[in-house]
């Protein structure tokens, strides 16, 4: 693969992980979820699942990272995740859903929570300043104008790399004018953003599986 390719490039149903300086072929998404990029916050040591029927990205941007946080939501210990952190400055979504999957050891139970938003392309979630802790993704996606083998500290067309984020200035970066995805299936340890409108939200609580986003 060459370090660059310009114009619209599409890859059907991918599922990546990326770490710091290692290529891989790009992944996006987006969830909301307490927490955020572990330089800031430490992750919960619970990974979300989010689906969306279409996302569309201006200024996309993706490179490698670390998370770190709790190995249950009870202990003190903590542990390691590498990450693809995925970052736009504005993305619109339509029919997204957020589900997260706790165990209650005491009651004996396990709770789902699920958050359903953007029903609609009138009534969709739009984020600006976004980034995506991701840990795997799957999806129909479009880059225009994508640059593939970008330094971290070189990228432009992104939000800037957060100062404190754990990642390496020298390693593989990613960037795109725009991005379209389709079928999105994702986990994700965490999402930050500048600000994020959720139309027509409904959040519910239960004991179903069903609840999930998606199985698996």
């Amino acid at each position: 693969m060459e370090s660059q390719v310009r114009g619209g490039t599409r890859w059907k149903r991918f599922a990546v992980v990326m770490v710091p300086s290692v290529a891989a072929t790009a992944c996006v998404g987006i969830g909301l979820a307490q927490g955020a990029l572990a330089a800031s916050f430490a992750v919960s040591g619970q990974q979300f699942k989010v689906s969306a029927g279409h996302l569309h990205g201006v200024g996309f941007a993706q490179y490698g990272g670390i998370d770190t946080g709790y190995t249950t939501t009870e202990g003190e210990k903590t542990t390691q995740h590498p990450v693809a952190i995925s970052s736009f400055e504005r993305a619109e979504i339509t029919e997204m859903c957020q589900s997260v999957k706790t165990e209650l050891p005491l009651i004996g139970k396990t709770i789902y929570f699920r958050l359903d938003a953007g029903p609609n392309d009138e009534r969709k979630v739009v984020a600006t300043n976004l980034y995506i802790d991701i840990a795997r993704l799957e999806a129909d996606a479009e880059f225009r104008n994508i640059d593939i083998g970008v330094a971290v500290k070189e990228q432009t067309k992104g939000p800037d790399v957060k100062k404190d984020d754990n990642v390496q200035p020298g390693g593989f970066a990613q960037q795109a004018d725009e991005a379209d995805l389709y079928g999105v299936r994702q986990t994700a340890w965490a999402t930050t953003a500048g600000s994020f409108k959720l139309s027509g939200l409904k959040m519910r609580l239960g004991t179903d599986p069903k609840m999930e986003c998606f199985p698996g």
